[in-house]
């Protein structure tokens, strides 16, 4: 459950809500908040045999696109850009199929709505 404390604190939480939700489904956790020089992933998951680069996205309001709409083409590029530093520097992983995924969750402990997981959110 999501306090109102910070917006860290919020941030932290919609990842720890995502992660449960993802596992829940199968899918087994290789790394977390993996920070590069271009950026951060916060999620690095397993699907059967598929590396899953997962982004979750918090919003209190849905102003501005809400959390969804907080995946523009520049934060597309530096998502794509972790993920090849990570594929880089964690070889064991270059041969697996792989996928970006968004969890967006919107709303104060998320006003009711259940997250949203878009699957294969873009390309690259």
């Amino acid at each position: 459950m999501m306090t109102a404390a910070s917006p860290s604190h919020a941030g932290q939480a919609a990842e720890n809500h995502a992660l449960e939700y993802l596992q829940g489904h199968g899918l087994k956790l290789i790394d977390r908040n993996w920070r590069c020089k271009g950026g951060e992933l916060d999620l690095v998951m397993l699907d059967a045999d598929t590396v899953v680069f997962v982004e979750v996205r918090y919003r209190l309001h849905a102003h501005y696109g809400g959390a969804l709409g907080s995946i523009d083409q520049r934060k597309q590029k530096r998502l794509v850009l972790a993920a090849s530093l990570f594929l880089h520097q964690k070889p064991q992983w270059g041969n697996c199929p792989c996928r970006f995924d968004v969890v967006a969750l919107q709303g104060s402990h998320h006003a009711g709505k259940p997250l949203e997981w878009l699957k294969n959110a873009f390309e690259c």
